[in-house]
């Protein structure tokens, strides 16, 4: 029975070092593949560094403070310091239209929109050259300075003059313009 026994066991060790050994060659295999990656990119433009879609601050026209007997006032649509700054995406070609004002209706013929304090009406008019000699039409598309790379700001810059009328009242005048960059 000694024998049978040493036998088993000797049987067994054997066999366990058989599994043993098929589970290190099973170890040693190996499979390949492959991951997909995608990354899709659309065009886009920063306003005055500032992504986004709506909503977006193109800047402020400020006439600062006059009389009520003004007779022009002269300022530039500025963000901060400086002009409008655009940049978008390479092979676009960016365009600033200034679709109209909140108070346009109140403006006259020469004058394309007007500033309102609640009561009184200032008009004033838009204009693409320090001189103010090429007049903004409403919707008319605005072509930015340099081309659009990506990563060099593009500017444009407005010039606005408001208007002084007889009656005007004292208080806070104030328009909103409503701005559409096409790319």
């Amino acid at each position: 029975m000694t024998t049978q026994r040493y036998l088993g066991i000797a049987l067994a060790v054997a066999l366990a070092g058989s599994v043993s050994s098929q589970a290190v060659a099973q170890s040693t295999e190996s499979v390949t593949g492959t991951i997909g990656v995608t990354l899709e990119l659309t065009a886009a433009c920063r306003i005055n560094g500032v992504d986004g879609v709506s909503g977006l601050d193109f800047g402020t026209l400020d006439f600062g403070t006059e009389t009520t007997l003004f007779e022009e006032t002269d300022s530039e649509v500025l963000n901060g310091s400086s002009a409008i700054s655009v940049i978008c995406s390479p092979e676009t070609s960016p365009s600033v239209a200034i679709s109209g004002g909140s108070f346009d209706a109140n403006s006259d013929a020469e004058n394309r929109h007007a500033l309102s304090n609640g009561t009184s009406f200032v008009p004033y008019s838009l204009y693409t050259d320090a001189e103010r000699s090429q007049q903004v039409g409403a919707g008319q598309s605005l072509p930015l300075s340099g081309t659009a790379d990506g990563v060099n700001a593009q500017t444009l810059n407005l010039y606005g003059r408001a208007v002084g009328r007889d009656g005007l009242t004292p208080g806070s005048y104030n328009d909103t313009l409503n701005v559409v960059l096409t790319f």
